[in-house]
């Protein structure tokens, strides 16, 4: 199926051709025919002001461009009629017979509804979460975790090569910090009266990765010099804690690239090469730093501390040559923390001194949630082990209601998220709204099936209703949406959409008997049965995208 607005844009921009032939005057420029719906649908479905533009280069007013334009718009099959109004938009009513023939157009593509080949086959990386592997996940790591991998989602269906990556910091100090911490708990779980360092990790997480290490190994660690048996084994551990939280939350990663391969593999050695050659790096206070001043930053940057270990700095350009110089990625999209967002120009400015095209680097800056229950917030601290655990928050509401709430907004907003709203089994609860209109749909096809209904194609003349038709539309809507969330990377319209689609679908059951016992409606009752059935394939597809299940009962 194609997505109706495109179609629209082609068959406008084929009118205007015609228009500019009989001025004998081409235009100076080209220009993009743009295509909206307007907000009082009485002036018509969609509408377009491109007689606006072209009025700039012709001795003629807007309306009167737009009459002519208008005289050429093929009114044959998708549009049925075109209507000027002042100062100069071009109204467009889509052909009624067109539209219906559109719910048996959905339901042959069924999953693959809304589908596209927009990717090309491009290679994208998207990565996120990547939270040291310092201890388990807290629930302010969550909304980047949906976000990227709804993002993912969408990509993977539009014909884009996607790999998931979690980019783990398995080398550097907080690691080394993480070790001691473990080594001491390990310890005094045998009565050994060792003090953690005032800095050290203190949640309850160290003493379970320590507590694991001492049910799987018992005193092994206290003899002999094993620490990096011991460190290794307690970063499986917590490796695995995340891993195992993640997919309670429906995530799951293609690879976790590891910080200390850079340095195996000479990718940090090859960026510390490469700079020196263009005299970028210079020796001061001990350290070495990234004349990034030369790079149009107000600032030079530490590459190695003055103990010669690597800053995050250092190894995010490394780690970055390895994504588009070793890996050739078509496309990288990074999904970070909001507070991360004064590193994006230094990183840049390094990555394109190491002649890495950073056009194609993308950033999702996440603002902070705010958790809400009753009047109750907590600041999270994971050094301090005052956060939440992500598998807490996952076990009281469940994976659907967290990642449809992580993705009710902008990602660029701050969220505020209501434990008590996101339990609640009511029509203000949005993804309970969108799972029940799902559930619903199934339970009238269901219905329909147990009283002997067998559904089949047929003439879909009967839906005439304005609900009917209001529905119709909404589902088109879905093409133009999903390109958005292509183009922007921001998936919270998958989430507006699918709850404005069960909105409608709501209205529509309530207006519209959909199975009658008449023998005389039985036309009517298989056309909206098809309806129903049109709109079930593109709430799951709504919610398959979001990674939220799709229940046939509730």
């Amino acid at each position: 199926m194609e997505n109706i607005v495109v179609t629209l844009e082609n068959q406008i921009k084929t009118a205007l051709d015609k228009f500019i032939e009989t001025q004998g005057k081409k235009l100076s420029k080209n220009l993009k025919v743009s295509i909206e719906r307007p907000k009082n649908r009485s002036y018509g479905d969609f509408s377009t002001n491109i007689a606006f533009h072209v009025s700039k280069e012709y001795a003629a007013s807007p309306v009167e461009i737009a009459q002519t334009i208008s005289s050429f718009i093929d009114n044959k099959s998708l549009i049925e009629s075109s209507k000027v109004t002042a100062p100069g938009f071009i109204n467009l009513v889509i052909n009624k017979q067109w539209l219906k023939s559109q719910v048996n157009e959905i339901r042959e593509a069924s999953s693959s509804f809304g589908d596209s080949n927009i990717g090309n086959n491009s290679n994208v990386q998207v990565e996120y979460v990547s939270v040291n592997p310092t201890g388990v996940l807290h629930i302010g790591h969550a909304r980047g975790a949906v976000i990227g991998d709804t993002i993912s989602n969408v990509l993977s269906k539009n014909m884009f090569n996607v790999i998931d990556e979690y980019y783990l910091n398995d080398s550097g100090k907080q690691i080394e910090k993480f070790n001691e911490s473990v080594k001491i708990r390990y310890q005094q779980l045998f009565n050994i009266n060792t003090e953690l360092p005032e800095d050290s990790y203190t949640g309850e997480d160290i003493i379970d990765v320590a507590q694991q290490i001492k049910n799987d190994h018992f005193d092994k660690f206290l003899h002999g010099n094993l620490n990096n048996e011991l460190e290794s084994i307690a970063h499986n551990i917590i490796v695995t804690k995340i891993s195992d939280s993640l997919s309670e939350l429906g995530i799951h990663f293609d690879n976790w690239f590891s910080e200390k391969s850079l340095f195996n593999n000479g990718q940090f050695q090859t960026c510390l090469d490469r700079f020196d050659k263009q005299n970028l790096l210079i020796d001061r206070d001990g350290a070495k730093w990234l004349e990034t001043t030369k790079l149009g930053q107000e600032k030079d940057n530490v590459i190695l501390r003055s103990d010669s270990t690597p800053t995050y700095f250092s190894t995010d350009i490394a780690y970055h040559f390895d994504k588009f110089s070793i890996r050739n990625f078509d496309q990288v999209i990074n999904v970070w923390g909001a507070d991360h967002q004064g590193q994006i120009p230094r990183l840049n400015s390094a990555l394109t001194a190491l002649n890495i095209d950073t056009k194609k680097l993308k950033f999702i800056l996440v603002q902070m949630v705010r958790f809400k229950k009753g009047e109750i917030s907590e600041k999270l601290s994971k050094r301090l082990g005052t956060a939440i655990p992500l598998t807490d928050l996952v076990d009281e509401i469940g994976a659907d209601a967290c990642r449809f709430m992580f993705l009710s907004r902008s990602p660029d907003s701050q969220l505020e998220f209501d434990l008590d709203l996101a339990t609640s089994q009511s029509s203000e609860n949005p993804v309970y709204s969108v799972q029940y209109a799902h559930a619903r749909t199934c339970g009238i096809l269901e219905n329909a099936k147990n009283i002997g209904h067998k559904l089949s194609p047929s003439t879909l003349s009967k839906l005439n209703s304005s609900f009917e038709i209001s529905l119709i539309h909404k589902m088109l809507d879905f093409h133009e949406m999903i390109e958005v969330v292509i183009k922007t990377l921001e998936p919270h319209h998958l989430a507006h959409y699918s709850t404005d689609l069960a909105s409608d679908f709501h209205t529509f059951y309530q207006h519209c008997r959909v199975i009658s016992d008449n023998p005389t409606e039985f036309e009517m009752t298989n056309a909206r049965l098809q309806l129903v059935d049109a709109t079930r394939i593109v709430l799951k597809k709504c919610l398959d995208l979001m990674g939220i299940s799709a229940p046939k009962k509730m």
